[in-house]
């Protein structure tokens, strides 16, 4: 089996990798504006990386009658919600058109090969009740230009499985949480600066932004396995939500990791941390994802956040 991942250097991508290697995947080739492949895949002859920019249709069209790939997981776009705000034509260039032009190379190639789109929980937008779990037949209601490029990308991708008929699965993976996540965002942030004040390099002080809102938390480890899942038993044209359908505030987040770290940490709110519009609640029904995949998460909350500490932990002795 020939597998393309877009991505494959990424948060998420990077873990589909080294999930789908210890499955016993032969051949991999990750597309990434930068080929360089990461320091501990270099001597694994099964992965390889070439250079290539999803907004460049004839290079990516090349690049397919090139491999010839029979599955084709698409994790690349744009991924920063809160800075969406500021360069909305980044996200619509990155989510939607990156898309359009990954199926219009294939269409074009010809053949007929199996595609996983990756989108977002976030479409979804703000619950009626807070309360209410997502299931699929929700309508989209994305409230920032990061969740309407994703929301307008999943869309596309329904409408190329009934014209020209490509097979195309969806998946709306809610929030996902782990080791190796970019600080950039909220929950990896938290742990990085637990760790620095843990090294002593960092006053005892964790600053963060609205802690209020709840999520739908879930180990990226366990997302790549539903990834894995669903390009196996997903059927084509189909949404599925990915969520492990507990929530967390942020504030249970930092006062788990400040547990963990075993010294006294103040938090102190920042108001530039905050965003203008922020979801209150978001939970997933993956009640389809389960039944027809038997998937399940494996990993706890706290389990994550541990790994995730430690992983910053190492990091930080790594680059010192």
């Amino acid at each position: 089996m020939r597998i393309l991942i877009t991505g494959a250097t990424g948060f998420a991508g990077s873990h589909l990798v080294e999930a789908l290697l210890a499955g016993g995947a032969e051949q991999i080739l990750g597309i990434s504006r930068h080929a360089e492949l990461p320091e501990s895949w270099r001597r694994d002859a099964r992965i390889r990386l070439r250079s290539c920019d999803l907004a460049d249709r004839a290079a990516l069209e090349t690049l397919l009658r090139d491999e010839q790939p029979e599955q084709i997981y698409h994790l690349a776009g744009y991924a920063n919600t809160g800075r969406s705000f500021r360069e909305p034509e980044a996200a619509w260039a990155g989510n939607l058109t990156a898309t359009l032009n990954l199926y219009d190379a294939i269409v074009r190639w010809g053949d007929k090969i199996r595609v996983l789109f990756v989108g977002s929980g976030l479409i979804y937008g703000d619950p009626e009740d807070c309360d209410l779990a997502y299931d699929e037949n929700c309508p989209l209601r994305p409230p920032n230009p990061y969740a309407a490029s994703k929301a307008a990308a999943d869309l596309a991708s329904y409408q190329y499985t009934r014209s020209p008929g490509l097979d195309i699965v969806r998946a709306r993976p809610f929030n996902h949480i782990g080791p190796r996540q970019s600080p950039q965002f909220a929950v990896a942030n938290f742990a990085r600066q637990v760790a620095v004040i843990m090294a002593g390099k960092q006053p005892p002080v964790l600053e963060t932004g609205n802690l209020r809102p709840r999520r739908d938390l879930t180990d990226v480890r366990d997302m790549v396995r539903a990834y894995i899942l669903l390009m196996a038993h997903g059927r084509s044209g189909e949404a599925y939500n990915i969520g492990a359908g507990n929530t967390y505030s942020m504030q249970e987040v930092v006062d788990r990791l400040i547990a963990r770290a075993g010294v006294p940490i103040d938090v102190r709110p920042r108001a530039d941390l905050v965003r203008s519009i922020e979801t209150a609640a978001v939970r997933a029904d993956s009640t389809k994802l389960r039944h027809e995949t038997g998937w399940a998460p494996n990993y706890s909350l706290e389990q994550t956040l541990a790994d995730t500490l430690a992983y910053w932990r190492e990091h930080l002795c790594a680059s010192q």
